[in-house]
C-alpha cells in the first residue's frame, strides 16, 4: 500500500496508532539489565523510551487526524464520573492488601498484591530529570494513550462488529449489539496483563456504557484521559508502580 493510500484509509487510520503503539511496548525488554549498580537509562529504558512511543505515536494521531470525528461533546461529567468509579474499581484490589496484609494466596490471582514493579520514575536521581520524567509519563497515559485506545476499540471495533462487512464508517458511533459489547469488552481485557483482566472487563463495561449513552467519541477520550491522571495520581502517592 502507497502511502498516500494508508493516509487515505479510515481503517489504516483508527487501527494504525494502536497497532504501533502495541508493537514499541516491547522495545524496553530488548535493552532491560535488571541491575540497580547499572545507569538508569540502562536498568529502565523504558523511561527514555517511552517519551519516543509518545511522540511517534501523536505524530500518526495528527497525520490521520482528517478521519477522527470526536464530536457531539456531551457526557462529559458523565465520562467523568465513570473514569473515577471505573479507577476506584481498578485499583481496590491494591488497596485491599495494603488493609488486609494477610490475605490468602488465590486472592494475588485477582490483584490483592503489591504492585511495586513498573515504571518508577525515582530510578532517576537528578530532580530536574525526575520531573521531566513524571511529566513526560502523564503525557503519555494522558494525552496520547485515551486517543490510541479509543480511537481503535470504540472508534472502530465497535462499529465495525456491528457493520457485518459494509464500511464501518456507514454504522453511527455508539451503536448497541450485544455480540459488540462482549467482543469489544473482551478485547479490551485480554490486552492488559491477567492480573487486570476483572477490572479492565469492568472498565471497558463502562466506557462502552458511556459510548451508547451518549454517543460521542469524544467523551469517551475523555472518560480514558481522566481515568488514567485520576490513576497517575494513585500511583505517585503510593509508590504501586506496578500500575504503571
Amino acid at each position: 500500500m502507497r502511502l498516500a493510500e494508508l493516509r487515505a484509509s479510515a481503517t489504516a487510520a483508527h487501527v494504525g496508532p494502536l497497532v504501533v503503539f502495541t508493537l514499541l511496548n516491547a522495545v524496553p525488554d530488548w535493552f532491560k539489565i535488571e541491575n540497580s549498580a547499572l545507569p538508569w537509562h540502562v536498568q529502565a529504558p523504558e523511561i527514555w523510551w517511552y517519551p519516543v512511543q509518545t511522540l511517534i505515536c501523536a505524530g500518526l494521531l495528527i497525520w490521520w487526524r482528517q478521519h477522527y470525528t470526536l464530536r457531539p461533546w456531551r457526557g462529559l461529567a458523565l465520562a467523568a464520573g465513570l473514569a473515577a468509579l471505573g479507577i476506584a474499581v481498578w485499583v481496590l484490589p491494591a488497596v485491599l492488601q495494603q488493609c488486609f496484609p494477610g490475605h490468602p494466596a488465590w486472592a494475588e490471582k485477582f490483584g490483592v498484591m503489591e504492585r511495586l514493579k513498573g515504571f518508577d520514575p525515582t530510578v532517576v536521581a537528578n530532580p530536574e530529570g525526575y520531573a521531566l520524567t513524571v511529566f513526560l509519563r502523564f503525557a503519555r497515559s494522558v494525552l496520547v494513550v485515551p486517543f490510541v485506545e479509543e480511537l481503535c476499540w470504540r472508534g472502530w471495533l465497535m462499529r465495525y462488529v456491528v457493520a457485518k462487512g459494509r464500511p464501518f464508517q456507514s454504522v453511527a458511533f455508539g451503536a448497541h449489539r450485544w455480540p459488540t459489547f462482549w467482543i469489544v469488552t473482551t478485547a479490551v481485557m485480554l490486552v492488559h496483563q491477567p492480573v487486570d483482566y476483572l477490572p479492565a472487563f469492568i472498565w471497558g463495561a463502562l466506557v462502552y456504557f458511556l459510548a451508547v449513552r451518549t454517543k460521542s467519541l469524544g467523551a469517551c477520550v475523555v472518560m480514558h484521559a481522566v481515568g488514567n491522571l485520576l490513576l497517575g495520581v494513585y500511583v505517585m502517592r503510593t509508590g504501586q508502580w506496578g500500575f504503571w
